[in-house]
């Protein structure tokens, strides 16, 4: 696994380094949105059913793989963790998984509305207690120290006043994700304005996480 530091001058903690290979993926995912946009898919306001839609006719559809080159990848859903008590949303094998059987990424996915943004109750509450927690307390393998997010949108909204308030949250009521840079803007793919990397401290480690904010609103039926 190589790790290639690409810009670490954003974070306050030195030393830091951005993933290129998890980068690469993501910017495949941020494509396979794209077409699902493009294709006016009807989704229903349900987090497995969009994550299904993204994962098994995109992520997974043979022809999408190899135009998007993503062969050297599997996407997988609902996966146990061997070392923990986890259930992934999505798990991403490598071809280093084939050599280290936990060398491998970790998606988790959550919705977003507008509904009690700034509250402990709210989704904003959930993708943190629910998502980010689940990464920073280990809940997830963290073999790489690096993971990610994503945040489907199923209400129209400001997505950077919710990343605010997202950040406020983790400042405020969720001390204890160990955050030591909160979520700020990161491109992944050069139009696509909604990526962010948060870092966290697990244990003696710091981890990344990355979030993509997918807009799914439209196309909620």
């Amino acid at each position: 696994m190589m790790f290639t530091e690409l810009n670490a001058s954003g974070f306050i903690y030195n030393g830091v380094f951005y993933n290129a290979e998890f980068e690469g993926i993501l910017s495949k995912i941020i494509i396979c949105y794209d077409l699902m946009l493009i294709d006016k898919v009807s989704l229903s306001n349900d987090e497995n059913s969009i994550r299904d839609v993204l994962l098994i006719n995109y992520l997974k559809d043979n022809a999408i793989r190899k135009k998007a080159n993503l062969t050297d990848y599997l996407f997988d859903r609902e996966v146990p963790e061997d070392r923990s008590i986890g259930r992934t949303d999505i798990k991403i094998q490598t071809l280093n998984t084939f050599q280290d059987t936990s060398a491998y990424y970790i998606i988790e996915c959550k919705r977003l509305d507008s509904t009690n943004a700034n509250g402990s109750t709210g989704l904003n509450a959930k993708y943190i207690e629910n998502g980010i927690y689940r990464f920073a307390s280990k809940y997830y393998s963290i073999h790489h120290k690096v993971n990610g997010m994503i945040g489907f949108i199923v209400h129209p909204i400001d997505i950077s006043q919710n990343v605010t308030s997202i950040n406020s949250l983790l400042k405020t009521t969720f001390t204890n994700a160990g955050t030591i840079q909160e979520l700020k803007y990161r491109e992944i793919v050069s139009g696509h304005d909604f990526s962010y990397c948060s870092t966290h401290s697990v244990d003696e480690n710091i981890i990344i996480i990355y979030h993509l904010m997918l807009d799914c609103s439209k196309n909620i039926q």
